[in-house]
């Protein structure tokens, strides 16, 4: 992505919130460099340096500003090729694929060469990989020193430091301060039971309307919505190994942000914690190239989101169990499912949640029987059955990045799986914003057509984002 200079000063001098996360300015007086929605006397033109991403900023050796805050900058969403493969590395490198075998390993896992990685990292951040993993684990060092009262020895554990004299020098060396000065300066106020933050989004958002689409589809003991505020619990391992415990997910318009709010017993896994939620609240959504392809379908409604997951596998299960029932019937199994083969929550629970939702090879092991007495069909316990299996040997990859194509001829190669389930866990589990279940029912009765073929015809005119125009369509 090549950034135009002059184009940037003008949006930087308009403090224009529609290019916030789209670039950085350093700026060379002060080495400090901003987002450019940021309230500081403007600099001037000469004194500008604009980058791609806030790690080729500090590559170049600017420190991130303290008022503006880079890292609370809002995500990008991606469609063609290059950015996926960005996202998908990003994504792995989150869970701690880099650390632990580096880009090579980090290649492997996407299918591509290590070459390949470091032209796209280039292409699409202006820096490596490990330059952009390096800089990500700084900025959310300073996020936990300011945002939270962690002791320090956690926060470098969090941000993937291995030791606290490596942590420290970093900072000094990257921020020309010490750790304790970032904290003393925030004054930090972090609720003792929790630790907070904040992940911005591009306005217009429709927060009600997403929040009503997860709250009729909540499963009991995992999952509630209460005075507009979304609560579930969560498991994930990292490179820390495996930790589970619960989070809430609350809205501040007036700050365009969302508020997360993160129990203690997921510390270690923040990056790959925070990461799920901009999944599930689809935060990286650009819209106004949506609603320009949309056209008049997204005028009524022209921030609504769709939808992801914290669980690429559970979104999948809740897939296979919800064919051919309503959204209550599927609510009711899914409820059924947790309560005979959930994980108990170790950590103290947030309103009233103690259970996690079973992993793939917990059910994996379980038989078609088992699976069957909590009101399953035979053929449909079958199904779970052997995408669990599929997705316990690592066949099929669900999480956000993942390439699309195989990915759903794998899933359709399971006996019970068709193309409407495939595309509707492409949609919401791998992020796939052309993802468009054309025999939906609901889909063609709001097209006013009664054949998928002459609905996935119309569609062509809504891509590459016609995921998004399965959620205006289910609106209506």
């Amino acid at each position: 992505m090549t950034l135009d200079s002059d184009s940037c000063y003008r949006a930087l001098a308009a403090h224009d919130a529609r290019f916030d996360g789209r670039f950085f300015v350093g700026v060379r007086s002060t080495r400090i460099y901003c987002r450019p929605v940021c309230t500081v006397r403007l600099p001037r033109r000469e004194n500008c340096r604009f980058f791609r991403s806030a790690a080729a900023a500090e590559v170049d050796g600017f420190r991130p500003c303290l008022r503006c805050r880079p890292e609370l900058a809002p995500g990008l969403s991606s469609v063609d090729a290059s950015a996926r493969l960005a996202q998908a590395a990003v994504q792995l490198i989150e869970d701690g694929v880099l650390e632990n075998g580096g880009v090579e390993a980090l290649a492997s896992r996407i299918g591509i060469t290590s070459r390949h990685v470091r032209r796209v990292f280039e292409t699409e951040f202006g820096v490596s990989p490990i330059e952009y993993a390096q800089t990500q684990r700084l900025l959310l060092a300073k996020r936990l020193l300011t945002d939270t009262s962690l002791p320090v020895i956690d926060v470098a554990l969090a941000s993937g430091f291995g030791s606290l004299r490596r942590f420290n020098a970093l900072i000094r060396a990257r921020y020309r301060m010490p750790p304790s000065r970032l904290r003393r300066d925030a004054a930090p106020a972090a609720l003792p039971s929790a630790m907070r933050f904040e992940l911005a989004y591009r306005p217009p958002y429709d927060w009600d309307a997403l929040l009503a689409f997860l709250s009729v589809r909540a499963v009991a003991g995992v999952e509630r919505v209460d005075a507009s505020v979304y609560y579930r619990t969560l498991a994930v391992t990292n490179r820390s190994g495996a930790a589970s415990g619960w989070l809430s997910v609350a809205h501040s318009p007036r700050r365009r942000t969302v508020v997360v709010h993160v129990s203690p017993s997921l510390a270690r896994a923040i990056p790959l914690v925070l990461s799920r939620v901009r999944h599930t609240f689809d935060l990286a959504c650009d819209p106004a190239p949506v609603v320009a392809a949309l056209g008049a379908l997204a005028h009524a409604r022209p921030g609504l989101r769709v939808p992801g997951t914290c669980d690429g596998f559970e979104l999948a299960v809740r897939a296979v169990i919800g064919q051919q029932v309503s959204v209550a019937g599927a609510r009711t199994l899914l409820g059924r499912l947790v309560k005979a083969f959930g994980t108990p929550l170790d950590a103290q629970s947030a309103n009233g949640l103690a259970l996690l939702f079973p992993s793939a090879q917990a059910l994996a092991e379980r038989t078609s029987d088992e699976l069957r007495a909590i009101g399953l069909t035979t053929a449909r316990a079958r199904t779970l059955s052997g995408l669990a299996q599929a997705v316990a040997r690592g066949g099929i990859d669900l999480s956000p990045g993942a390439d699309v194509e195989p990915t759903r001829k794998a899933l359709e190669a399971i006996p019970g799986i068709g193309p409407w389930t495939s595309s509707y866990i492409a949609m919401r589990a791998l992020g796939w914003p052309d993802a468009f279940p054309d025999s939906d029912l609901i889909v063609l009765r709001a097209m006013g057509e009664t054949r998928a073929a002459r609905a996935r015809a119309r569609s062509e005119a809504w891509r590459p984002w016609r995921a998004y125009a399965v959620m205006h369509l289910w609106q209506h």
